[in-house]
């Protein structure tokens, strides 16, 4: 049985927004933009995506210990 969760609850670091979206379970998400301030946000240095920098739950290959993209 999957256990990999797809939803994570990504936190704008400059405003402090916060909404919860569907990672995809087939590419990274490298840019995402703050519907609140309209930041772009992109992975932090030495993290794959903008859910593992910025989420509360890491990407789904992350949570499967496989590379991420």
């Amino acid at each position: 049985m999957d256990k990999t969760k797809t939803a994570s609850v990504l936190t704008c670091p400059e405003c402090g927004h916060r909404k919860e979206e569907q990672m995809p379970t087939d590419a990274c998400q490298y840019f995402y933009e703050c519907e609140q301030c309209r930041t772009v946000l992109k992975p932090k240095s030495g993290d794959c995506c903008v859910y593992c920098s910025y989420g509360t739950v890491a990407c789904p290959p992350i949570q499967q210990n496989k590379s991420c993209c």
